[in-house]
């Protein structure tokens, strides 16, 4: 009996023993487990602007994919999460209520309804919002929206771009004088943002600018189209989103205008809104504040990396589509401003304040975009206290009838016209909402 007692001894320490060894172990696997950066991504994919949304999604993941493949930032991982908004702004407000006490790295709205919305809570809580390629065009002023950062070219700028870009394929900027030019928009914050822009513009250089606001959704615009043709434009801007950039494309082959005299804002320029417009596309202008196509290193590494190895977050025929591209740009804005905060903060998970000074302090400089493989995908970004547009240049592309064909070199908009604009009206909201406006060296 004693010998069996001893024994049994001998095994519950044993087994004791191993719990406790077992227990180490699994706590010392805990502790190798990286730490991680969380981005939340305001997706849709659901809804009439699905494609967009899942397109920008796409891409964005894949990226942030392909930096966690290759170790993170400074070992770092992304965890990034998709909260749907169906490009609902209620549900985009819901969105952040939902996923702001997880401390996220910023919000991207990804919708100018849901930006305009979010940008006093978002303040108020010092989570940046990055608005790339949307949002409010004065938010570009950054001693009164401290955490707004359009990062890429605003809309005012786009806008007066376009005009330099019409002026340029008419022969000059006196050619302006006398031309028709027809602002088909939808009637939402977003197509409403630039109206006055382009009055502005029309006033400077004696052209006709005429406004034809779309009602949401935008898929008959058989009778706006009417009024159009009695207008005779010379050039139609298309200032729509989702299926509303493909009606038009349709409606003015229906009435015989050229569509090579059709320019759209980036949103209408991707392969779903032509695709379904078939031949009718053919020769229409789109903007962009990316290149074209696939053949890009950093697209190259993630077909290779991302999707050959079943990874990949949309589907491989999307990949190097020019909404998919824009995801990627975003995605990049994003890890480079936190590589930024890193360098002041440590390499760890940073913090929403902590990123407003990575996103006010970027500066990817052509060597730096050579690094990640994007060279000719997008221009060098810098960004300052003043200054939160980063870079204001624009593209054009035009579809041959299979593929978007980039046709322009980087277009300036008028930088001084269009800062006065946003300084004046960054002002007078700072004026309605009591904001000291920060004074920048």
């Amino acid at each position: 009996m004693g010998r069996k007692l001893i024994f049994g001894l001998f095994a519950m320490v044993l087994v004791a023993s191993m719990v406790v060894v077992s227990g180490q172990a699994l706590a010392a696997e805990k502790k190798k487990e990286p730490p991680k950066q969380y981005i939340p991504l305001f997706a849709y994919r659901t809804g009439p602007f699905q494609a967009g949304g899942s397109g920008q999604a796409g891409g964005n993941e894949d990226w942030y994919t392909l930096v966690n493949i290759k170790g993170g930032l400074n070992g770092v991982m992304i965890e990034f999460e998709e909260c749907e908004t169906g490009y609902n702004t209620a549900r985009g407000v819901e969105c952040y209520e939902r996923v702001k006490s997880k401390n996220p790295v910023h919000i991207q709205p990804w919708s100018t309804a849901v930006a305009y919305a979010l940008i006093e809570r978002a303040t108020k809580d010092k989570i940046p919002l990055s608005t790339i390629g949307y949002g409010r065009a004065d938010a570009s002023d950054g001693t009164v929206f401290k955490y707004v950062f359009p990062l890429v070219t605003n809309y005012w700028s786009l806008s007066t771009a376009k005009i330099r870009y019409i002026a340029q394929v008419e022969g000059g900027l006196e050619k302006l004088k006398g031309l028709k030019i027809a602002n088909l928009h939808l009637d939402h914050p977003y197509g409403r943002e630039t109206r006055f822009i382009l009055e502005i513009m029309a006033k400077k250089f004696g052209f006709e600018v005429k406004h034809f606001p779309v009602p949401w959704p935008g898929i008959d615009q058989k009778s706006i189209f009417l009024n159009i043709r009695r207008f005779k434009p010379d050039w139609i801007i298309n200032r729509n989103w989702g299926v509303s950039c493909t009606v038009p494309i349709r409606e003015a082959a229906r009435i015989g205008f050229p569509r090579d005299r059709m320019l759209a804002v980036w949103w209408c320029g991707s392969e779903e809104d032509v695709m379904p417009a078939g031949p009718a596309a053919k020769g229409y202008l789109a903007t962009s504040f990316h290149g074209v196509g696939k053949d890009f290193p950093v697209i190259q590494e993630i077909l290779e990396k991302v999707h050959h190895t079943g990874k990949g977050n949309i589907s491989y025929g999307r990949v190097g589509s020019a909404l998919y591209n824009k995801g990627i740009i975003q995605g990049i804005l994003t890890t480079e401003a936190i590589l930024t905060a890193q360098k002041k903060f440590g390499n760890r998970p940073i913090t929403g304040e902590e990123m407003q000074y990575g996103l006010e302090n970027l500066n990817i400089t052509k060597e730096r975009i050579k690094e990640l493989g994007a060279e000719g995908l997008m221009p060098p970004v810098k960004t300052s206290c003043r200054n939160h547009e980063g870079f204001d240049l624009m593209l054009v592309q035009q579809w041959d009838g299979n593929k978007w064909v980039q046709v322009s070199g980087w277009i300036e908009p008028f930088k001084d016209l269009v800062r006065a604009e946003i300084e004046k009206s960054a002002g007078k909201y700072a004026k309605e909402k009591g904001i000291t406006p920060r004074k920048c060296e």
